[in-house]
């Protein structure tokens, strides 16, 4: 299969039809899938099984741990292929020049991407290019809560690389690549952005919840044929196109996965979010920067391929819970105990109620 089958021209990409399973309501979509996990429950007598996977992680990384607590396993190979990384604790304005200080520790410069140690599916991640923008995000950011600080990693493509390993294997392997394509207008001359926006399917997205909001300006009017991207995230929740990767997997990206993953305490179920600079780079393991690692709880998000049938995109989420029981279940048997259901319950309701309360995503 060629490259442009799968990874048509970004702008393509970005104006692409919405797909099945995005057309579904968000709660008929999750229907088929408790309903599998339960299943599985009964089988494995355990609902919050999945949390054993990963033992060195809060829950496993299925929900509620913090971002921060991946880079903390890694070894020093995975995290050489991490981007730089600080954070800090939000007082408020009073945060400002300890957050600075952090930076300047860390080599980072603006801009910069902020996001909540504790989120989900972009919520609270914003492209802050100056001081006044670092003072705005500490002052509605919640307090006591820790901020990543990242440096913004300019190279357009972006992978999730979904990795699982059987711990009585020695190597693990990758059940899937995801790519994602940002929102993009395409200018008339005549439209402003928001104009644009509003004309496109996918696009009408952005803003829609209240959580999120263009990273350019909307009223301006962008030239004939000019391209403007109009979120720093790439979330189907914003208007971004996944396009499924899978069949394009190589032994050498294989081997450096799984080479990241075996440098990281316990880690056997997760998806590394990279950035890239150019997909055969990608392909041979090489030429991509880790912003970004998801536990358990992580969605095999190239199910959300517009292409693929209902029965194709539940056949791949229902695979890969599948595998999650049957992995976490050799962990318990080595002594690692799931979660209980209510702990599993606060952290749930913790993560969305901070969800709720983060800046807008940009």
């Amino acid at each position: 299969m060629r490259h442009d089958e799968i990874c048509p021209a970004g702008v393509q990409a970005a104006t692409a039809s919405v797909g099945q399973l995005e057309r579904l309501p968000k709660w008929l979509n999750l229907i088929p899938m408790v309903a599998q996990w339960l299943w599985l429950s009964i089988r494995y007598r355990s609902a919050t099984l999945p949390s054993s996977a990963n033992p060195a992680l809060t829950s496993g990384g299925m929900v509620g741990e913090g971002k921060l607590e991946y880079f903390g396993i890694m070894g020093g190979h995975a995290r050489s292929m991490t981007v730089e990384t600080t954070f800090v604790i939000n007082q408020g304005l009073s945060s400002f020049t300890s957050a600075k200080v952090a930076m300047l520790n860390a080599g980072i410069s603006y801009p910069i991407i902020a996001k909540p140690d504790i989120g989900w599916c972009g919520f609270g991640v914003r492209l802050v290019r100056d001081d006044a923008g670092l003072r705005h995000y500490l002052t509605v950011f919640p307090r006591g809560e820790s901020i990543v600080l990242q440096r913004f990693v300019v190279d357009e493509g972006e992978a999730g690389l979904f990795y699982m390993r059987d711990p009585d294997q020695a190597s693990g392997h990758l059940i899937g690549i995801l790519l994602r394509f940002f929102p993009r207008v395409i200018g008339d001359g005549v439209h402003s952005v928001a104009a644009l926006m509003a004309r496109d399917s996918r696009l009408v997205r952005l803003g829609r919840d209240g959580l999120s909001e263009p990273c350019c300006d909307p009223s301006q009017v962008p030239a004939p044929g000019e391209i403007v991207r109009v979120s720093t995230i790439g979330s189907t929740r914003v208007g971004g196109v996944y396009r499924d990767a899978t069949p394009l997997i190589t032994p050498a990206l294989t081997a450096a996965v799984d080479a990241l993953a075996r440098d990281m305490t316990q880690f056997h179920v997760g998806r590394f979010d990279v950035r890239y600079e150019s997909l055969e780079a990608l392909l041979q393991g090489r030429g991509f920067t880790i912003i970004e690692v998801n536990g358990a709880g992580s969605e095999a998000v190239h199910a959300w391929e517009p292409r693929f049938s209902l029965r194709e995109a539940y056949g791949i989420i229902f695979k890969k819970q599948n595998d999650l029981f049957a992995i976490a279940a050799k962990m318990r048997s080595r002594g690692h105990k799931p979660v209980t259901l209510s702990m599993l319950t606060r952290l749930f309701i913790k993560q969305h109620r901070l969800i709720r309360v983060y800046p807008r995503s940009n």
